[in-house]
Formats: structure tokens, C-alpha cells, sequence
């Protein structure tokens, strides 16, 4: 997921340097949502490792 974020974000950046500013704004925005995405997942998963939900024992 975090690599279609960095996709999108460097479609965002080319957009932008070529004048697609509509094109742009929208993969920014697909950009940010998918990057959140990505960080609310590594946290769950981080605070589920910490605790040792599912360890084997």
C-alpha cells in the first residue's frame, strides 16, 4: 500500500509540473488517503506484535 502511495505522489508531482493541476490535486489526494491507510495498518499491526496477540506458545 505504501508503494501505490509513493506511485500516486510522484503521478501528483508530474501532473503538477506539467499543468494537469486537476490531475494533480486528485492523485495527491490518492496519495494521502492511501498513506494513512498504510500508517493505521503499521500501527494495529505494531500494537498487536507488542502485546503478543497470536504467539505461539
Amino acid at each position: 500500500m505504501l508503494k501505490w502511495a509513493i506511485i500516486f505522489a510522484v503521478i501528483s508531482l508530474l501532473a503538477g509540473v506539467f499543468g494537469f493541476t486537476g490531475i494533480a490535486s486528485g492523485a495527491a489526494g490518492i496519495a494521502k488517503i492511501l498513506f494513512f491507510i498504510f500508517v493505521a495498518i503499521a500501527v494495529v499491526f505494531l500494537v498487536i506484535a507488542l502485546l503478543g496477540v497470536g504467539a505461539v506458545a
